[in-house]
Order: structure tokens, then C-alpha cells, then sequence
């Protein structure tokens, strides 16, 4: 393992559109079809080794809440702790907007992790310190010098004294991301 190494948290949908018979298959959104379809879900840890540049599974859960009651992020917990536990060196945390919750984001910032994740459109975020009120992070007007160092803002219902760091990342001519992180050096 390495002292600069990532973990990944992410879910997928094995497509079982054409099963009637398999119990862990239901209706879930997935995103490679952009939509609902039949499958089983699974939500997996990813490590990388920067310094060799290679790519580990470390972990994964079938996400089956009709059996276990358990949500997406009950899984990333168990695996969290399941890697600590295993004693695995890592500096980063990489996840997709589904992870990026208020319990997920201040547990890594608890472990002094650094994160990385997408904010979707709709996030309540405040960039103006408290002097106005919270609003969608895609209604954010951006200086041109914020288009390159990024935004300080708080996320709403994290605690008052919580910044983060976010950034406004062109996919596309029509597509665009709002990363947010905690890193201290970006």
C-alpha cells in the first residue's frame, strides 16, 4: 500500500434485464442506461497504488435492501471499516455524487482523508459566508478567478465552522461538474 494511495467508492447495476427468477434482481437506476432497469446492484471499494500504478479490489457489497435493510452508504461504512481495519495506507477518497453526503464527507474529513466528488446540480451550498442564503450550487456565479482556484463554501447542514473547496468542471459544451473537496492545498 501506499501513503499517497486512493480509495474509490462506487456502485454498479449488473444488467439482469431478461432474468425472472434470480431474488436479488429488482428495479434500480443505473447509469450507464440513464434509467431504470432490472439488475443487481453492487457497491464496490477500489484502491490505487499511485506508486506502481496499479488498480486493487478491495472490497464489495450486493446492494439487496428488500434482504438486509441496508443502503448504499451503509455499505461504504462497512467497507470503511473493513479497510481500517485491514490497515490499509491511503491519503485519498474518490466517489460519485451518491456518496457525497454530509455523514460520508465528515467521517473522511474526521480520518484527515482528502476527498474528492461530484455535487449534483441541486446541492445547497453558501458561497458568501452566511450573508445571504443557501442556494443551488448550479445557480453559483463564478469570477473568473474562482473559475481556476475554485469556490470556499459550506455545504448546507454541515457544521458552521466546515468549508469546502469547490470546483466548476466543463465535461462538455452543455455538460458541467461541481466537484467539491476538503483538500487543503488545492
Amino acid at each position: 500500500y501506499s501513503e499517497s494511495g486512493y480509495i474509490m467508492f462506487d456502485d454498479t447495476v449488473l444488467d439482469k434485464n431478461y432474468s425472472h427468477k434470480i431474488d436479488m434482481v429488482r428495479r434500480q437506476y443505473s447509469g450507464n442506461a440513464h434509467g431504470l432497469i432490472k439488475g443487481i446492484g453492487v457497491v464496490n471499494c477500489v484502491y490505487y497504488n499511485p506508486d506502481l500504478d496499479r488498480f486493487w479490489l478491495l472490497d464489495f457489497r450486493i446492494f439487496n435492501p428488500d434482504e438486509d435493510k441496508k443502503t448504499k452508504i451503509d455499505h461504504l461504512f462497512e467497507m470503511l471499516t473493513f479497510i481500517k481495519n485491514r490497515g490499509v495506507n491511503y491519503k485519498y477518497a474518490l466517489m460519485d455524487s451518491w456518496y457525497a453526503t454530509k455523514e460520508v464527507m465528515l467521517q473522511f474529513m474526521s480520518d484527515e482523508t482528502i476527498f474528492y466528488c461530484p455535487l449534483k446540480d441541486n446541492r445547497q451550498v453558501d458561497d458568501t459566508q452566511g450573508k445571504e442564503k443557501f442556494k443551488r450550487v448550479d445557480t453559483l456565479v463564478w469570477s473568473e478567478s474562482e473559475k481556476v482556484t475554485g469556490k470556499t463554501i459550506k455545504i448546507k447542514d454541515f457544521p458552521g465552522d466546515k468549508r469546502l473547496q469547490l470546483f466548476q468542471v466543463f465535461i462538455s459544451t452543455n455538460k458541467v461538474e461541481y466537484i467539491v473537496t476538503n483538500d487543503p492545498n488545492v
